[in-house]
Order: structure tokens, then C-alpha cells, then sequence
């Protein structure tokens, strides 16, 4: 049985970790590479690094600052942000990146996830799917949360799985950032529709929402960002409550 894994998120803008809710108000969190290193030390099992501006701007993830982040880091790292071609994942890969994670240039080109399945490997492409529930429909969102796709989550999560991804970060819009708890009618309702691991994202705010999304769905990651940056919750002090409420965590 695959262990849970707990995942700080570093939403990067210009250089600096930022966080929002709703994907909007963003407000600084801080250095990444000290965070980085901060979560490796408290536990972390692997760590999200995405350039959220990259897609709107039309520039590529800083691969400089990658290489920066990798030379201090032993765990597990995936990259995303700007990232539409073989090429460009070379380069995050080269610059030490584990994973790459991709959205709106695969809801643009699906191919590409095939395409980059051959050449890396399914288990280094996560597809990241954000996605908002309207009229009691999830429908998949691109350009980091500002446009509507006519995609369904459900039909687009099965479809990334046929093309060849070897993950999902699946990412509530309505619980980003509002400490809620994740969204686990949603993460149930994916998690149970495929058969690659599934990272819960978005809503996080104490530790019994890890444990719930945990013990009620089939994610074998849990993503969140504010309560760690902010000193909310320490990774270690979850693991142990997670460990004593028998979740087979790393």
C-alpha cells in the first residue's frame, strides 16, 4: 500500500513565495529555497514548486532558480509553470528537477502528455488539474484559475491517465486558501475514477483535514501551503498526529 505523503506547495511570483485564496490576494510568504529547505528538515516527502504568473506571462519557469532549489534539496521536487514542450522539460530536468507538472498546455495539446510519457517516463509528468464546482458540475480551469475549459474534471482526469500521466494534483478552487478543509467529495469522486495516485490540493487549515482526506479518499498526497508558510502546522508535528491516528504516513 502506497504511504501518505504530505506535500508543502511554494507558489512562486517573481522570485518570491506567494499565497492567495481562491487563487486570488496574493500576499509574500517568503524565500524559497529557505522554505524549501525548512520543510525538507521538518519531514516533508516531496515539495510543488509553481511559477504561477508563467502560463499568463508566457515565459518559461525559471530553470536558474530550480538549480538553486535542487542544490539544497534530497527529496522528491516537481516543477511546473510555462512548460509546453519536450524541450522544456529537458531543461527543468536538467536543472534537477524529479517531476514536471502540467495544466493548461495540456488541456491545449493533450498529446503532450503522451509525448512527454515516451520520452521521460510516466512517472515524472503529474497533470495538475485546477477545478471549480458550478451548478453541481466540476469543470476544469486553465491559465492559473482565470478561464474556464468546456473539459469536465471527471472526463478529464480519466482522460490525462489514458495519455499516459503518472499523476494527478487535483485542485479545488473553491477550498484554495480558505482553511475549510479539502474538498472530499471531489477527491473522492477522482481518486476512485483512476488508477494513478492522486494528490488532494486546496483547503488545508488544521491537522484533521489531512486526516480526513486521508482515512475518506483514495489521495496518497496531501498538498497544502498557507499553514505551513505561515507556521500554522509543522510537518513533523502532523506526521506524529497522523502516525498516532494509525495513517501509514512515510
Amino acid at each position: 500500500m502506497l504511504k501518505k505523503r504530505i506535500i508543502p506547495c511554494l507558489d512562486i511570483k517573481d522570485g518570491t513565495t506567494v499565497k492567495g485564496i481562491n487563487f486570488e490576494g496574493l500576499r509574500n510568504a517568503g524565500n524559497p529555497i529557505d522554505l524549501a529547505k525548512k520543510y525538507e528538515n521538518e519531514g516533508a516527502d516531496e515539495l510543488v514548486f509553481l511559477d504561477i504568473t508563467a502560463t499568463i506571462e508566457e515565459r518559461k519557469t525559471f530553470a536558474e532558480l530550480v538549480k538553486n532549489i535542487a542544490k539544497e534539496l534530497s527529496i522528491p521536487f516537481t516543477v511546473g509553470g510555462g512548460i509546453s514542450s519536450v524541450e522544456d522539460v529537458r531543461k527543468l530536468l536538467e536543472a534537477g528537477a524529479d517531476k514536471i507538472s502540467i495544466n493548461s498546455s495540456a488541456v491545449k495539446n493533450p498529446c503532450l502528455i503522451s509525448d512527454l510519457a515516451k520520452e521521460f517516463g510516466s512517472q515524472c509528468i503529474v497533470v495538475a488539474i485546477d477545478t471549480k464546482l458550478i451548478n453541481d458540475t466540476d469543470w476544469v480551469f486553465v491559465k492559473g484559475g482565470r478561464e474556464q475549459t468546456s473539459l469536465k474534471t471527471l472526463d478529464w482526469a480519466k482522460r490525462t491517465e489514458e495519455l499516459g500521466a503518472g499523476e494527478i494534483l487535483l485542485t479545488s478552487m473553491n477550498g484554495d486558501g480558505t482553511k475549510n478543509g479539502f474538498d472530499l467529495r471531489l477527491t473522492k469522486l477522482i481518486s476512485n475514477a483512476v488508477n494513478i495516485p492522486v494528490i488532494a490540493s486546496g483547503g488545508a487549515g488544521k491537522t484533521e483535514d489531512f486526516e480526513n482526506v486521508f482515512n475518506q479518499t483514495k489521495a496518497t498526497g496531501a498538498l497544502a501551503a498557507s499553514v505551513f508558510h505561515f507556521g500554522e502546522i509543522r510537518i513533523d508535528d502532523l506526521k506524529n498526529e497522523l502516525k498516532n491516528k494509525n495513517i501509514n504516513v512515510r
